[in-house]
């Protein structure tokens, strides 16, 4: 079985797997999976090469890490030199197991990034994080506290590079200023094409930096949707599946993506073992440049300006 080889994010980041594993719905937000079958999960994909897992603190309502972390402590203190851990925070959610959290908010200030990074170390039984990302920017945030929280969490081996996710190009500019920044998660998949046009794509890849993808299959509005555009869309995904030997859509949307020379890596948060294995696929199918923009067409539904 051909596996999942490994990308650097950045000059000074670190490798990723070239296909992330999301576990956004590994928790209470989907499957609901115990510690034992978390611990299959991260073993089957490890299995392929998928060696890097991407976390939230809120994830499953803040339940998700802590979970995982059991499962790790199953399979035993050596898988974790196999793998990488990425997680955010930022987000402050209203719920049960945060009763100081009122309504939903940011807090991107330098205790809280501190305090957050130190509780996901505990959750996920880990002595460091891989990569530590800021989940959204907040309209308070200052980028001299995220810059000294990011010093104090480096400096004391506790996060070993640093990103952030759904950052405009300008946001991202600015906190770059103040601390290096390894990625940004952001959303992209056919029917969300902004990154390709709202300077995103193009400020990373003049810096060398990958982008991480969060949906990069569109989730639910491609797969569950009846809108025109999706239809229109599902028609030419499914049509160039045939194509190329019978693939499956989603090998054909990751590819889509996998095309465009920033270099995405996508984060992949399905829970059923095929469709983790066929993202192999998408990493050996190149879509011809035509069959690439026909997929735009269908997206935005008229031909590009």
């Amino acid at each position: 079985m051909t596996k999942v080889d490994q990308v650097q994010l950045s000059p000074s980041g670190p490798s990723l797997s070239r296909i992330v594993a999301g576990t956004m719905t590994w928790g209470e937000w989907g499957s609901d999976f115990p510690a034992p079958k978390m611990a299959e999960m991260i073993g089957h994909c490890l299995d392929l090469g998928i060696t890097s897992f991407d976390h939230a603190d809120i994830y499953g309502h803040y339940a998700t890490e802590e979970v995982f972390g059991r499962a790790l402590n199953e399979l035993g203190t050596s898988v974790r030199a196999q793998m990488e851990l990425i997680t955010k925070c930022g987000i402050r959610l209203e719920t049960s197991r945060r009763p100081d959290n009122r309504l939903k908010s940011y807090d991107l200030s330098r205790d809280y990034i501190i305090a957050s990074a130190e509780r996901s170390l505990k959750n996920l039984h880990t002595d460091y994080l891989d990569v530590f990302l800021l989940h959204r920017p907040s309209p308070l945030m200052d980028p001299a506290e995220v810059a000294e929280a990011f010093a104090h969490l480096e400096q004391s081996g506790k996060v070993r590079a640093f990103g952030v996710s759904n950052f405009t190009p300008s946001q991202f500019q600015l906190l770059s200023q103040s601390v290096t920044l390894v990625t940004n998660q952001v959303e992209c998949h056919p029917l969300h094409p902004d990154c390709f046009y709202d300077g995103t794509f193009d400020q990373l890849l003049g810096a060398n930096i990958r982008p991480m993808i969060w949906s990069p299959l569109g989730g639910a509005q491609y797969f569950k949707s009846e809108s025109t555009s999706v239809l229109r869309l599902r028609d030419t995904v499914k049509n160039l599946a045939k194509k190329y030997g019978d693939v499956g859509e989603d090998v054909i949307l990751l590819a889509w993506l996998l095309k465009h020379p920033v270099g995405p890596i996508p984060v992949v948060g399905t829970t059923k073992k095929s469709r983790l294995g066929a993202t192999r696929l998408a990493l050996e199918l190149d879509l011809e440049t035509q069959d690439w923009f026909a997929i735009l067409e269908a997206a935005v539904g008229h031909e590009v300006a």
